[in-house]
């Protein structure tokens, strides 16, 4: 007879040995300097380059270093809990499989979904700051793109004659989706060797402006440090940090990524920890220094653009150093958006193979070998997200997201030293439950410090999740109803 159970889960023993059957067992060959300038690839990425100018704006002002702190302290937690799952369970890094060995199938439907609006709205958020350093950098050789066609529509825009207007629709968002999801429908793949490049653009774009910006800093424009609170929840003070690490926390989404390593690692125990909280340590520094760079170059009320790197180059008024800069940024945002469209098919292409989501998702093209109606559709709605919605809201969503999966996978790490106390753990996240409950009490606070209408659109979309499972997942998933497989 069928499962019925709502908790049905995926066992770990199953995971393990299916995984180990297919040939997934991985050699042994990273050491903790390996992992940790993995780490630093990983996470050095779109938050950077592009939230950190919006928070700053709106929220935290030059306080905002110590937003970054504050998500930095959240992720270290977090990032040592997906270290033991991703050592437990081999199949993929996805916290949608972790789940589903764990809390069981409405869960994991649950974060996959989630995870759906965590890469979705990352893209769009990442291409709308890859359209605002593209017009940044054409305007320096002398090609001008109407601003009202490269924003989104409400987004008040302030013209070079001192006047606003709205934007209509932001193109060249649009533009960067289109080429990027012909890439993937092609089957384009990154080399080993390419990303290798890309992590050492970005990483000598965000130390250049450091070095170089660190001589043109305005001391003046430091000042407040922390402005004070209007009255208003998240508008500057105490209150607007914990909003501005909220929203920038954006900035360290690629962590995660270092956990998947947990299987490659020499010695696990000792090598995870110092990769993790070594390159969670290194990029805090550079996010703070960035921060602390650019709040001195440009008053903090002036950084609520979608390039706010490329205007901090602009104030030191070299034109020759803005234009590099910018052609750095765009080729490290170029590459995130890439993966993140690629990581939102292969989500949909693994809930599809487990029958929670229609079998389109999981066909490929005969002769391309890639998911390619699925990533039509997928660049399609990101692209129209992207071109009529802006950034601040795009990039509040990825962050409640985000945070929302790293809760599940911290209570993941509880759950499982009781139900699966026996299995192999090559890393064990260190004084259980303590550390977990703090990586879910952090998660939490910064979520709190997220705007009232972004829980609620939390909230819609998991409603709008919970009916497409309930009205297909649950009758089509092949865990439940083995006899369909």
């Amino acid at each position: 007879m069928a499962d019925t159970s709502y908790m049905a889960r995926k066992s770990v023993a199953d995971i393990v040995g299916s995984a180990d059957a297919e040939g997934h067992s991985l050699s042994k060959t990273l050491g903790a300097t390996s992992i940790t300038a993995m780490g630093i690839g990983a996470i050095i990425g779109a938050g950077i380059f592009v939230l950190t100018g919006t928070a700053a704006a709106q929220f935290a002002g030059p306080s905002i270093m110590l937003s970054f702190v504050l998500g930095g302290i959240a992720c270290a937690f977090v990032g040592l809990c997906y270290s033991e799952l991703a050592a437990m369970l081999p199949v993929c890094g996805s916290s949608y499989t972790y789940t589903y060995a764990t809390l069981g199938e409405i869960f994991a439907w649950i974060i996959g979904w989630d995870l759906i609006l965590e890469y979705a709205m990352g893209a769009a958020t990442v291409a709308v700051g890859w359209s605002g350093y593209i017009v940044s950098l054409l305007r320096n050789i002398g090609i001008d793109i109407p601003p009202v066609m490269a924003a989104a529509p409400g987004t008040v825009i302030k013209l070079a004659d001192g006047t606003t207007t709205t934007g209509i629709v932001n193109l060249p968002a649009i533009v960067i989706i289109a080429i990027l999801t012909t890439l993937l429908v092609l089957g384009t793949k990154e080399s080993a060797r390419l990303n290798n490049v890309m992590v050492a653009v970005k990483l000598v774009v965000v130390v250049a402006f450091i070095a170089l910006g660190a001589f043109f800093i305005k001391p003046a424009n430091w000042h407040p440090f922390i402005p004070a609170n209007t009255g208003e929840f998240g508008n500057f003070g105490m209150s607007g940090i914990l909003r501005g690490s909220a929203v920038v926390f954006f900035a360290f989404i690629g962590f995660d990524a270092v956990s998947t390593a947990a299987q490659e690692a020499k010695r696990p125990q000792r090598d995870m920890p110092i990769g993790i909280l070594g390159s969670l340590v290194i990029c805090t520094v550079l996010y703070i220094l960035v921060a602390g760079v650019l709040t001195g170059l440009v008053p903090y009320a002036e950084l609520n653009v979608p390039d706010p790197i490329a205007k901090g180059v602009d104030a030191i008024g070299l034109n020759w150093f803005s234009i590099l800069i910018k052609i750095g940024a765009l080729t490290g945002l170029t590459t995130v958006i890439l993966v993140l469209l690629y990581g939102q098919s292969r989500i949909f292409f693994t809930m599809s193979q487990d029958g929670l989501l229609p079998p389109l998702f999981a066909r490929v093209h005969p002769r391309l070998q890639t998911p390619h109606r699925s990533q039509i559709l997928i660049g399609t709605i990101v692209a129209v997200v992207a071109a009529l919605t802006p950034i601040g809201v795009l990039g509040e969503m990825v962050s409640i997201g985000t945070l929302f999966a790293f809760i599940l996978v911290c209570g993941a790490v509880i759950y499982l030293r009781r139900s699966d106390s026996n299995a192999m753990r090559p890393f064990r996240v260190p004084g259980v439950p303590i550390v977990p409950v703090l990586g879910i009490l952090f998660c939490l606070l910064l979520m709190v410090g997220l705007p009232l209408v972004t829980w609620l659109r939390l909230v819609v979309w998991l409603v709008i999740g919970m009916v497409i499972y309930m009205s297909y997942g649950r009758k089509h998933s092949r865990l439940r109803f083995p006899e369909r497989r």
